[in-house]
């Protein structure tokens, strides 16, 4: 065995390793004890916040628990520009990891949805990134690794992947910053819910406006 086959392999060993310990810790993650562990770092915050929602992007654990957890931390702007900084380091990671590891064995073997996903990427390059990460055809943590089996231009990729987050970010950020101040009992707490209900219900709502635009224009 070369030696990049064995660091491949030693790189494949500890992600599995890493994702299994993840998933045996899944059911005790919350927003509620993020933020009061994440809380605990003071001016590290942000920085411990980015670097754990990076890492469970790259592990499958979900990224709605960190959504939330980084509005009611940092607020709707920057609780944002954090939940987008973490996902997007963290799908950049998993991105990467998967082209170092299985790019040549993918050159050999497709098909089915991967296949799909192949084609759709060379003919339509970040459009067809965008779409993907705005119309679920795959989770958000397993496309990351997916598209990395591409050929498409890194910078494409990243570039795509932080611009579709974005509406989902806003959504879920506001409704952490929004159950944040419910539970706090701030004045307007209210209005502010009905408005992180009317965000989500707007994100959750685009994908199939999109949908159905894709298939009366060609994108």
């Amino acid at each position: 065995m070369n030696r990049r086959n064995l660091s491949r392999l030693l790189l494949l060993v500890v992600m599995v390793a890493a994702i299994t310990a993840a998933f045996t810790f899944r059911q005790d993650l919350n927003p509620a004890a993020l933020q009061s562990g994440v809380d605990d770092f003071g001016a590290l915050a942000p920085l411990v916040f980015i670097a754990l929602f990076a890492a469970a992007t790259v592990l499958f654990l979900p990224g709605s628990v960190f959504a939330l957890a980084g509005g009611a931390l940092f607020g709707p702007l920057l609780g944002t520009a954090f939940n987008l900084s973490g996902a997007t380091i963290g799908a950049i990671i998993a991105f990467f990891a998967a082209r170092y590891l299985a790019s040549d064995w993918v050159a050999e073997r497709t098909g089915g949805k991967l296949r799909l996903l192949i084609d759709g990427v060379e003919t339509e390059g970040w459009r067809f990134v965008a779409f993907t990460r705005l119309v679920p055809l795959f989770p958000f943590n397993l496309l990351n690794y997916a598209l990395g089996l591409t050929r498409i231009n890194p910078l494409a990729y990243g570039l795509a992947t932080v611009i579709a987050m974005i509406p989902g970010a806003i959504a879920y950020t506001y409704l952490g910053y929004a159950g944040r101040e419910a539970i706090a009992g701030s004045e307007g707490a209210i209005q502010k819910g009905l408005l992180a209900l009317g965000l989500l219900a707007a994100a959750l709502f685009l994908p199939r406006l999109i949908k159905r635009l894709r298939k009366g224009v060609a994108i």
